[in-house]
C-alpha cells in the first residue's frame, strides 16, 4: 500500500522558467523544459487565474512579447490556448480578452471533470494492463519526492501526468478525448492551488487513496476517492483564485 508522507513547511519559491533548448533529456520530467509557447500560456493564465490581468484586459501580443522575452509567434500560439481553454475571448480585428468568469463556472467546470476522472479511475481500476499499473506507482512516486522536496513546478507536471496516466488507462477513447478536453479548461486554476504547501500534502495523500484503489482493482472506491480529490481541489482553486488583488473570478 502506497502511502504519503510530506512534511509541511514554507514552499520554496518558484523556479523561473527557462527557455526549451531542445536538449535530449528524455521524458524525465525533472529536466523536461516546456516550449516557449507553453511558458507563455503558463504564466498569461497564472497571472489570470491569480486576478493580475482582469476581465476585459486586451492582451497585446507585442507587450506580452516584450514581458516575456520572446517573438509574437509563441505569444500567439499562447493566446489560442487561452482562448480554447475559456480565459480569454478572442475577437476579430480587436484581439484576445480576458474572458470574465464567475465563481458557478469554475463550480460547474470542477464537477464536471469531478465525474469524469471518476468514472475514468473506475475504468482504469477494471482495465489497467500490468505495464500502466507500474508507471502509475512510478508516476505517484515523483509526485512524493516533488512534494518532499516542495518542487511546485515539478510536483504540476508529475500530476498531469498522474491524472493522463488513469484517464488513459480507463481505455475508452470517447471518455478519454471528452476529459481531456475539459481537464484542459480546469488545468490553469489546478496548478496554482500548489502555492499552497497545506495544499500540497492533501493533494499527495489523496492520490496514495486513488493509486491504492486502482492497483486492487477496486472500481468503486477509485471512482469516489478520484471524485473526492477533485472536489477538494475546487475548494482549494476557488480559495486561490479569490486570493488575488481584485481577483478575476467573482469568488463569493
Amino acid at each position: 500500500m502506497l502511502t504519503a508522507t510530506v512534511p509541511v513547511t514554507a514552499p520554496r519559491p518558484r523556479r523561473r522558467r527557462q527557455p526549451d533548448t531542445g536538449s535530449a533529456d528524455g521524458g524525465n520530467p525533472d529536466r523536461q523544459s516546456p516550449s516557449l509557447c507553453d511558458q507563455v500560456f503558463s504564466r498569461l493564465a497564472d497571472e489570470i487565474v491569480l486576478g493580475k490581468l482582469l476581465p476585459g484586459t486586451h492582451l497585446d501580443e507585442q507587450d506580452i512579447a516584450n514581458r516575456c522575452g520572446v517573438s509574437r509567434t509563441p505569444v500567439r500560439e499562447a493566446l489560442k490556448q487561452l482562448a480554447a481553454t475559456g480565459l480569454a475571448n478572442y475577437r476579430p480585428h480587436r484581439g484576445s480578452v480576458v474572458r470574465s468568469l464567475t465563481a458557478l463556472d469554475l463550480d460547474l467546470m470542477f464537477e464536471a471533470i469531478a465525474e469524469l476522472e471518476s468514472s475514468c479511475a473506475r475504468y482504469a481500476a477494471l482495465r489497467m494492463t500490468g505495464p500502466e499499473r507500474d508507471a502509475l506507482r512510478a508516476s505517484y512516486c515523483q509526485c512524493q519526492k516533488a512534494a518532499h522536496d516542495h518542487d511546485m513546478e515539478l510536483y504540476d507536471r508529475s500530476n498531469r501526468e498522474f491524472h493522463a496516466l488513469i484517464f488513459n488507462g480507463a481505455h475508452n477513447p470517447f471518455l478519454q478525448e471528452t476529459t481531456g478536453a475539459l481537464r484542459g479548461r480546469v488545468m490553469p486554476f489546478r496548478r496554482n492551488q500548489f502555492v499552497n504547501p497545506s495544499r500540497l500534502a492533501l493533494s499527495l495523500i489523496e492520490h496514495s487513496r486513488v493509486v491504492n484503489a486502482i492497483l486492487a482493482g477496486d472500481a468503486e472506491a477509485a471512482g469516489r476517492e478520484m471524485r473526492a480529490h477533485l472536489l477538494s481541489a475546487r475548494t482549494a482553486a476557488a480559495h486561490v483564485a479569490g486570493s488575488g488583488p481584485a481577483a478575476a473570478l467573482a469568488i463569493s
